[in-house]
């Protein structure tokens, strides 16, 4: 595997001018969704704003629409206890709720109706979101945790790497819990394998990729 530097901004743009070239014919309705998977400790949300802003500044409409605002309520995520290795990886988050919500209506011929958010895990209540309509050529990035592995119909996907140190040196106290669920999550899902693109940020200043799965150059 090589690993080319690079820096996030620059990343953002080779990520949104390979989204243009696969760009659905002028006049077609069609949305594109790209999913930003990684660690909580990896800030897949700067990533994620990193590249929508790069997509905006190509012209390009985009929402962007965090994982955490699809966790179920406490009452589901702490039924085994509040560490339970398990219901993290199994049942934390509301992914058939980010299927009906979020990806299915970005499917072909779908309305473009997406809900950026469901549930406020501080308040731990709905959060009454409205609904946005996505224009055709709208790009929807999805990012955060354990997203690969549920056959989410990505168009491209970004998996943003820690070595297990890293992750640990980067996790805070009160999440350390999680980490054997990410160990898990690695071995079980593999997710260097699926993902189109692969980040390796250990130092967060320094992040280098492998390119984009397939493409040339």
């Amino acid at each position: 595997m090589q690993w080319e530097p690079i820096t996030w901004q620059r990343l953002a743009e080779r990520l949104a001018d390979h989204l243009d070239a696969r760009e659905s014919p002028e006049g077609e309705a069609g949305w594109q969704r790209v999913g930003i998977d990684g660690a909580p400790a990896a800030d897949t949300g700067t990533a994620a704003d990193h590249l929508a802003d790069a997509l905006r500044s190509h012209g390009r409409p985009v929402l962007v629409v965090a994982a955490d605002g699809f966790l179920r309520p406490a009452s589901l995520r702490f039924e085994y206890g509040r560490e339970d290795v398990d219901a993290y990886l199994g049942g934390w988050y509301d992914t058939a709720a980010l299927w009906r919500e979020v990806l299915g209506p970005t499917d072909p011929g779908g309305t473009g109706r997406v809900l950026p958010d469901l549930w406020d895990p501080v308040t731990d209540r709905a959060t009454r979101s409205r609904y946005i309509e996505l224009p055709p050529g709208a790009v929807l990035i999805v990012h955060g945790p354990l997203l690969l592995g549920h056959w989410f119909p990505f168009d491209l996907s970004v998996h943003i790497r820690l070595s297990a140190g890293a992750l640990a040196r980067r996790t805070e106290e009160s999440a350390r819990w999680t980490l054997p669920a990410f160990a898990r999550y690695e071995a079980e899902t593999d997710p260097a394998s699926i993902a189109d693109a692969l980040v390796r940020a250990d130092d967060p200043r320094h992040p280098a990729w492998t390119g984009i799965r397939g493409q040339a150059g």
